[in-house]
Formats: C-alpha cells, structure tokens, sequence
C-alpha cells in the first residue's frame, strides 16, 4: 500500500466518472486486503473528504419529485428501474468510502476498515455489473435522470458517526433487502437473465453491508453504555426523512442483525390516525 486509507478514500470520492471511480475503488480494496493478507497492519492516516462527491455530468440530478415515474412492464421502463438501481450502488460507493475518511477522529478496531473497503468493493462491482446490464440494453448510466437526494443522508450525518451508521446501512441498505426481491422477479418475468443474475449478486451482499452497520452501530453503544434500540430510534427520527415503510423482508433484516422492534416502532409512528 502506497497511501494511507484515508487518503484512498478521498481519491475515490473526487474521481467523477463511474467506471473510473469503480476501478480506482476496486484497486485500492485489492492493495487494502493484499497489505492485511501478508500480516501488516495498514495506516489509516487522516484526509478531508469532500461534502459532496465528484459526479459525471450526466445523469441530469432531479428534484424526487421530478424523477419520472418507472412502469417496469415495459422496456423502457426497466432500463429506467436499473438506471436507478445503478445511480444507489454508485452513491453506495462513495458512501462506503466517506464513512472511512470522515470519522478517522473516532478510534475504531482495523476490522471496521476492514468491513467498510470491502462493502465499497462490493458496490464498486455492484455497479459495473449494473451498467453492463444497461449497455446489453442499448443504454447507459447517465441517459437519464436520477434523484438528487441520494446523497442527503451523508451530507445530514456528517457529524454524527453513529448517526451515519444508523440511517445509511440500518435503514437504507435495510430498504434494499425489502425491495429487491420484487425487482428480481420483475426481470424474471421480463426474461432479462443478466439482469437477474446480477439482481440475485447485489440481493446475497448487500446482507452483509447491513451486518456491517448493524454491527459497528452496536460497538459504539457498547463503548458508550447506551441502549442500542433507544439510540437508533432517537438518531432515525432526527435523520431520516420519510416514513419507513413495510412490508419488510424481516428475515434477511433479522439475518443482518436488525430485530423487529427496531423498524417496526418507527413504521407504525407513521400509519394515518
């Protein structure tokens, strides 16, 4: 390894192209876990991540509101259901990479870096796997437009590590593990096996991405004598906006260590009186 962690971290968020940005991603994950393989403790060193990461200039960057609704029974419709898709594992990316580089101030064991490189890896591949699903499709990430919120819930917690953990891994990867089996089942039905195969890829790892916080999140109340269900309910109101919404897959999230009575509070605080 040539540079310290941290330093990667900021390489990675300010390249802006997403096949670059991937690649430079999947490089510095191979040096990471070459260095730890050989025995060697890496340094994370400290850096400065930027507040928003470098993009492309397309896709055009939308209001929620102004994103044009998918209908997945169509072909265009699906392109534009795996541009989303595409347009989260790129976001995801950097997401993985900033927690690393934001909170160097906050002591944390090698195996949190551990775990947060090989997430970026895995959504770094995520990605690709996406865009060459759209390019099979006569497409491409960036031929349409995306949702300019996706970034919101680095830029709302970028002071707060547990708070980061909270509402990125635990509730929104958690919302993919809800979501996904729907989508595979649509492009099951659109006879687009590609577009399953990596569906079903994305689906098996992005488990572990919500172990991940799920974990992390538990260590810091651990260390801190604090009620891990008291805090991300607390930390889940103050950051997310929105409802969480059920149906949730509750076994995937059980398997990645979120009980029921996490989510299931916070749902039912938003159902109609």
């Amino acid at each position: 390894m040539q540079k310290p962690l941290a330093e990667m971290a900021v390489d990675v968020l300010t390249t802006a192209d997403g096949r670059k940005k991937t690649a430079l991603s999947r490089d510095y994950a191979a040096q990471w876990f070459a260095a730890r393989d050989s025995g060697a403790k890496p340094e994370i060193g400290t850096a400065t991540p930027p507040l928003h990461p470098a993009r492309p200039e397309k896709p055009e960057l939308l209001s929620p509101r102004d994103v044009p609704r998918r209908r997945p029974g169509s072909r265009p419709g699906q392109i534009a259901l795996l541009h989303a898709v595409g347009h989260i594992e790129l976001n995801a990316v950097d997401l993985h990479w900033d927690i690393i580089a934001r909170f160097t101030d906050i002591e944390m064991p090698i195996g949190f870096y551990d775990d947060w490189v090989k997430a970026a890896d895995e959504e770094s591949k995520h990605f690709n796997l996406i865009c060459d699903c759209l390019e099979e499709l006569d497409s491409h990430y960036g031929a349409l437009p995306a949702h300019a919120g996706m970034w919101r819930a680095a830029e709302d917690t970028v002071d707060d590590f547990m708070g980061r953990l909270a509402v990125v891994p635990m509730v929104l990867e958690a919302r993919g593990l809800d979501v996904t089996p729907g989508m595979i089942e649509i492009f099951k039905k659109a006879d687009l096996p590609q577009v399953v195969d990596a569906l079903e890829t994305i689906y098996a790892e992005e488990v572990g991405h919500v172990a991940y916080g799920s974990k992390w999140f538990h260590f810091l109340c651990g260390r801190h004598n604090m009620d891990p269900k008291e805090v991300f309910h607390e930390l889940v109101r103050t950051y997310f906006h929105g409802a969480l919404k059920p149906p949730f897959n509750e076994e995937k999230r059980a398997e990645a260590g979120l009980p029921p009575d996490f989510y299931w509070p916070l749902a039912e605080e938003t159902k109609p009186q």
